[in-house]
């Protein structure tokens, strides 16, 4: 007759995985909260923050609305969440490595580190190109186009929901290199491919930048031409951490 021991060990040991699982959700939401109240008093200046890239590009006279009953209220508020949520990225990601690090091997260590600080890098990197660059010269565009007779005031509602779009959209092209890099880890793509295949590059970062961008040709050379930069800190990011596995599977 089997012995039970290794069920009940492997029941044991799914119960302290889900256990360590909750402890790490528990302490990333504990930090988003904590976050989050210190944020919520300044709440309105935090969008007011926000709006300046659109504020300032308004025709004189001309400001945002509120559509809804509570849109004041509610409106700051989500924007405290998201920022509340961007700032405790850094805690979210460290429970999360802490949870799934020691499952790792050492090479998978060595390669997971580096890629999880450069994709939070260069999320924030994207949010903040978006938002010191790319609205400003967008705004601009859209102001000059407005038809005559039209005035332009947008509901703040909107207005959240459409930069943070644009914001999430920036932060994941700036994630080219570490996109990159897991592609030729996982021997899609090698370091020869990645060389011949700039061109490609090239026509599909257009090819984003002009669905993501508003309207404009300036927004979308903006994003085209950091993301083509970008692919090529990968395919250096490739050759230094991969040299090895890339310059077998190129010569396979």
């Amino acid at each position: 007759m089997a012995s039970p021991e290794p069920s009940i060990d492997l029941q044991q040991g799914l119960f302290s995985h889900l256990l360590e699982l909750r402890s790490r959700i528990v302490r990333a939401s504990v930090t988003v909260l904590l976050v989050l109240l210190a944020l919520v008093p300044m709440a309105n200046r935090l969008y007011t923050e926000l709006a300046a890239p659109l504020v300032a590009r308004l025709p004189q006279g001309a400001h945002l609305i509120a559509t809804e009953v509570a849109s004041p209220f509610v409106t700051p508020l989500k924007l405290a969440f998201y920022v509340a949520l961007f700032i405790s990225m850094p805690m979210i990601l460290y429970q999360l490595w802490a949870f799934v690090s020691p499952g790792l091997y050492k090479h998978e260590k060595r390669l997971a580190r580096p890629l999880l600080v450069a994709a939070l890098v260069l999320f924030y990197m994207g949010c903040a190109f978006a938002y010191f660059l790319v609205l400003p010269a967008a705004f601009r565009f859209l102001a000059a186009v407005t038809p005559q007779g039209v005035e332009m005031m947008t509901d703040i509602t909107h207005y959240l929901d459409f930069v943070l779009l644009m914001f999430f959209a920036f932060g994941l092209c700036f994630e080219v290199p570490v996109a990159v890099v897991i592609l030729a880890a996982i021997g899609v793509v090698n370091l020869q491919k990645l060389r011949s295949g700039r061109r490609y590059a090239i026509v599909g970062a257009f090819t984003i930048a002009a669905f993501i961008t508003p309207p404009d040709i300036t927004s979308m050379i903006m994003l085209a031409v950091p993301m083509c930069l970008l692919y090529e800190l990968g395919v250096l990011a490739v050759a230094w951490l991969l040299k090895p596995a890339a310059d077998g599977a190129g010569r396979a």
